[in-house]
């Protein structure tokens, strides 16, 4: 019966040091806006790493910064060339593999020669178009929607690959009507849908890798910092999931609908919702109901119990030395909780 109550204590005990960690290692400081000194950044976007790709995605990263590097022109500006959409264009195009890339609000995708202006293929999804394409490892990805604003009949959305050269399709997955902007990073595709959900499909087959379920339609794209994503929510919620597994790691609510795509820089998200508010978090950040989930009670348990129960040391040493382990890996080599 001792042995019993003192394994409990001890996992209690455990418990409670990985929630202190976890606390402490959210710990920032308080930084005081200045209106006589300007802000300088200590880090700059980097420039997307894909050759022949200039401007890859909506907001030029998968941050979604909208700050390219490295590109230096000037005026005066001559016309080069003029391409006519046959109806709105809302969202920007994307360029690479000496094309831009971009979508009608009718729902047609067009591939034009960035020389010539003149159009190499097009696909016509018999939907609306609400969202700029994104490129990745010569396929072209982008998101359809079915609404009648474009007489659509249809009512679902589509996340589509194409070749980039040609146009032929790759794969096609029907979701929820979707207006989301593709997020495409480590061979997963990242897109959300009017019916609050947050999809990952494998880049290369479309196959679902998972889905979470959030409270509120996704209007807007999401954004990444490797290892976490982003998403507002027309519930007013501000939510960062796991871009692995799609678990919500925290959420902030209350915060009105929010149809704007959110930016990462600098240690933060960026985000503003049709309250007229501009918002700003670290990225991580603590919230009581994620440091005392169930998954922080497994971890306790996990690493308690390869510490050792036949001590009062075995569990703490445990759980100070694999939690400590756990977060090195997680911080410098990210793509192993990805």
């Amino acid at each position: 019966m001792k042995a019993k109550l003192a394994l409990v204590l001890l996992l209690i005990i455990g418990g409670l040091l990985v929630a202190y960690l976890e606390v402490w290692r959210h710990t920032v400081p308080t930084i005081r806006g200045s209106t006589t000194t300007e802000y300088i950044p200590k880090a700059t976007p980097a420039r997307p790493n894909e050759p022949g790709v200039a401007w890859a995605t909506y907001g030029y990263d998968a941050a979604r910064v909208r700050a390219p590097t490295g590109v230096h022109i000037r005026p005066p500006f001559r016309k080069r060339w003029t391409f006519h959409g046959r109806s709105l264009l809302e969202f920007p195009p994307v360029t690479g593999y000496g094309k831009v890339y971009i979508t009608n609000f009718n729902g047609r995708l067009f591939a034009i020669n960035a020389n010539t202006g003149k159009t190499t293929w097009s696909y016509r999804s018999h939907r609306c178009g609400w969202a700029s394409p994104a490129l990745s490892d010569h396929l072209v990805y982008e998101t359809f929607i079915g609404n009648s604003d474009c007489h659509s009949t249809a009512r679902d959305g589509l996340v589509a690959a194409f070749i980039a050269d040609n146009g032929r399709s790759r794969w096609i997955r029907h979701i929820g009507p979707t207006e989301s902007s593709p997020l495409v990073t480590r061979k997963t595709v990242y897109v959300g849908d009017w019916n609050g959900r947050v999809w990952a499909l494998n880049a290369t087959t479309g196959r679902t890798r998972w889905i979470t379920q959030l409270h509120g339609a996704i209007k807007g794209s999401l954004a990444t910092d490797g290892r976490r994503l982003f998403i507002g929510t027309y519930a007013g919620d501000v939510v960062s999931l796991n871009a692995r597994n799609g678990r919500i790691l925290w959420r902030s609510t209350g915060h009105g609908a929010i149809y704007s795509s959110p930016a990462v820089a600098y240690g933060r998200i960026y985000i503003g919702s049709l309250a007229g508010g501009v918002y700003a978090w670290y990225v991580s950040v603590f919230y009581p109901d994620n440091v005392f989930s169930g998954d922080f009670s497994i971890f306790a348990i996990v690493f308690a119990l390869f510490g050792g129960v036949a001590t009062i040391c075995g569990p703490i040493v445990g759980v100070i030395i694999l939690y400590g382990i756990y977060n090195l890996i997680g911080f410098t080599t990210p793509q192993y909780f990805q």
